[in-house]
């Protein structure tokens, strides 16, 4: 896929998926400005991501750390979250370019985000990753690890928990939906504790496929990225 096209199905596509949200968001109760559209930007040149920035994109999402790491000189602003898996010796390198890490997938992880953000002299805002479906080949806390990750980096003070997020497994659309609502509830069910440091603000779940059903189900962050900018092209990159 060439740059050029990447940036025209953004031109078409963004408003589309902009619609959809609001509609999305009514049927939950609530407004488009109430969801926050992730432009999920892996694979996605440089050039197709400022193009988004000053055309209506606000936030953006890189899976992978040399990924970011080759595109932060050449981008133009944003909100940047860490969407991928991350990796502990990793975080030193990513700590100063992005506002929040969406895949805090252990406590282990959590630590050494906060000292690297005690570190830098910033406080770092983190969801936690949610293994709802309890995979084996994915990381993330099961729902019954919750309160007690909830516990321990709740002391740490370089980092502030904001909410959750999750990627459920494959299936149909009513197994999909069922992951969604457990999410949901779970997201409620924190939030009612009232945990000093733990603000549960964000809900990250839904991607091209079904971003619409997971804001039906209480997200109100939504990482697309494929239906933003076109399928990706993928090459070896850590």
């Amino acid at each position: 896929m060439t740059e050029k096209s990447s940036i025209d199905i953004f031109d078409i596509n963004f408003p589309l998926i902009m619609e959809d949200i609001a509609a999305a968001a009514k049927e939950s109760g609530r407004s488009a400005d109430d969801i926050i559209l992730l432009g999920a930007t892996k694979t996605v040149s440089a050039e197709a991501v400022n193009h988004a920035l000053k055309n209506g994109l606000k936030y953006i999402g890189e899976n992978k750390v040399q990924e970011l790491l080759d595109k932060f000189p050449k981008l133009s602003g944003g909100n940047r979250h860490f969407i991928g898996h991350l990796q502990t010796n990793k975080v030193k390198y990513i700590i100063d370019k992005v506002e929040m890490i969406e895949s805090v997938s252990s406590v282990k992880l959590a630590r050494e985000i906060d000292r690297r953000a005690r570190d830098f002299g910033k406080t770092m805002d983190i969801l936690l990753e949610v293994n709802i479906g309890g995979e084996e080949s994915k990381s993330g806390f099961g729902p019954e690890e919750l309160e007690g990750a909830l516990a321990e980096i709740n002391e740490l003070k370089n980092v502030k928990i904001k909410g959750l997020m999750t990627i459920p497994p494959a299936g149909t659309p009513e197994d999909t939906r069922k992951y969604f609502l457990k999410m949901q509830q779970l997201f409620v069910d924190i939030s009612a504790k009232n945990i000093d440091n733990v603000s549960m603000v964000y809900l990250s779940m839904g991607m091209s496929s079904d971003f619409a059903e997971a804001i039906r189900c209480g997200a109100n962050i939504v990482r697309v990225g494929t239906s933003l900018f076109g399928a990706r092209y993928y090459k070896e990159c850590n």
